[in-house]
């Protein structure tokens, strides 16, 4: 028998058995909180971006403000087939037989869907009937039927006084919406959370408003209805995220083993990925609408609707991941019991937990000559302090959540 056989029957068992450990993935890691991303380290980073956009976005509000839709501010909408006319073209025409300059001149949507809107100050009846005329007899725009006919310029007309009745409407509906939402956020988690999470929603309005101020979009009674929709997916997966923090943080003031600000990381990492394909999903069928709806058929409608969806989404996400849960853990960090627990939890990781040990202490040379030192007077030594650090647990549990029984 050789030397190597001998070796390989004498090892243990376990030596034998013994395997590599297998790697923890990135998104397992996500997870469990081993390697995960530390958001709230960032939080300084998430407050800067975020104090950037919203300079810029009132800064754009108040100096540009809203491209308004006839719909608030009342005036007149004329169309037809965009066919190869050219909207300067048509504008002079309109401007020529009206001594009106239209605000907007544009088209809309592709292919034969294609649609030339003019948009200007609410006209009379008498000069949307020159404008039509006028264009009718210079473009002869073709009707359903492919024949020339005036009945293919469509016009609408919306008073002022109406539209000031549906902007007065719109505020309402969303001031309505804020208040019930903090309502809600209030009873069903914690104060500190409804805080959190209306400045986040907060912001949510402000910056989507920002961008459509910035591009000189539209706003239409169908963005207002978009807006609504994408404050709602926001403050879902804001609540998500809130759920999972309140789980995890729950009883923290027992355990030792993460802060508060870890615990609250550790619920985004785990929502992180959910949070990452929900706006995913979200935002494939509203690329599709915006690509079959408007694109395709040029309904201007749903491409006001589908756009203030995607960038609301966009913007929900951010802030229910990098926004909200910074600034709960920045309004929990200021309770004094929260303070308390952090010191505690960094005390016990730098080992400065001290225990008394009772066992009596001599010197050297008070061992060595017996009772000579008691005949001396000498006292005896008061119990010495010995520094013990806290052994480190490897905790890979899910949830740092603690209950009765757990250290």
């Amino acid at each position: 028998m050789t030397d190597s056989q001998t070796d390989s029957q004498t090892q243990s068992p376990s030596t034998q058995s013994a395997k590599p450990t297998a790697k923890r993935s990135w998104f397992n890691s996500l997870y469990t909180g081993d390697g995960g991303i530390d958001f709230i380290a960032k939080t300084k980073l998430w407050y800067w971006i975020t104090g950037i956009l919203l300079v810029i976005s009132i800064l754009f509000i108040a100096i540009r403000g809203f491209s308004l839709s006839i719909d608030f501010q009342g005036g007149t909408k004329m169309s037809m087939p965009a066919a190869d006319y050219s909207t300067e073209q048509v504008e002079e025409t309109f401007t020529d037989a009206t001594g009106i300059t239209p605000e907007i001149v544009q088209i809309v949507g592709s292919g034969d869907a294609r649609t030339l809107e003019i948009h200007s100050e609410r006209l009379s009846d008498e000069d949307i009937e020159k404008a039509r005329l006028a264009i009718y007899e210079e473009y002869q725009p073709l009707n359903s039927e492919g024949q020339p006919s005036p009945d293919a310029i469509g016009n609408s007309t919306v008073s002022e006084s109406w539209g000031s009745t549906i902007t007065k409407r719109m505020v309402m509906a969303l001031v309505a919406f804020l208040v019930i939402a903090a309502i809600y956020i209030a009873f069903r988690l914690e104060r500190e959370m409804a805080i959190a999470a209306m400045a986040a929603l907060i912001v949510d309005g402000i910056v989507i408003a920002g961008i459509y101020a910035v591009i000189g979009l539209e706003v239409s009674p169908a963005t207002v209805i978009g807006l609504l929709t994408v404050l709602t997916f926001s403050i879902y997966d804001t609540v998500v995220v809130f759920d999972k923090v309140r789980e995890n943080t729950e009883g923290f003031e027992g355990s030792r083993r993460r802060t508060y600000a870890e615990q609250a990381n550790l619920a985004v990492n785990q929502t992180f990925m959910r949070s990452i394909s929900t706006t995913i999903i979200s935002a494939l069928p509203i690329i599709a609408l915006m690509v079959v709806a408007v694109w395709m058929m040029g309904v201007g409608t749903l491409k006001d609707l589908a756009l203030i969806q995607l960038i609301g989404v966009v913007e929900g996400t951010f802030s229910s991941v990098f926004l909200a849960t910074p600034l709960l853990v920045s309004l929990k960090n200021r309770l004094s019991k929260t303070k308390a627990h952090t010191s505690e939890v960094i005390a016990s990781r730098e080992g400065k937990n001290t225990l008394i040990d009772a066992t009596p202490h001599t010197n050297a040379d008070a061992s060595a000559a017996g009772t000579e030192n008691d005949t001396a007077g000498v006292a005896p030594e008061t119990p010495a302090k010995r520094t013990v650090s806290k052994p480190t647990v490897d905790d890979h549990r899910s949830s740092g959540t603690w209950r009765p029984g757990r250290s």
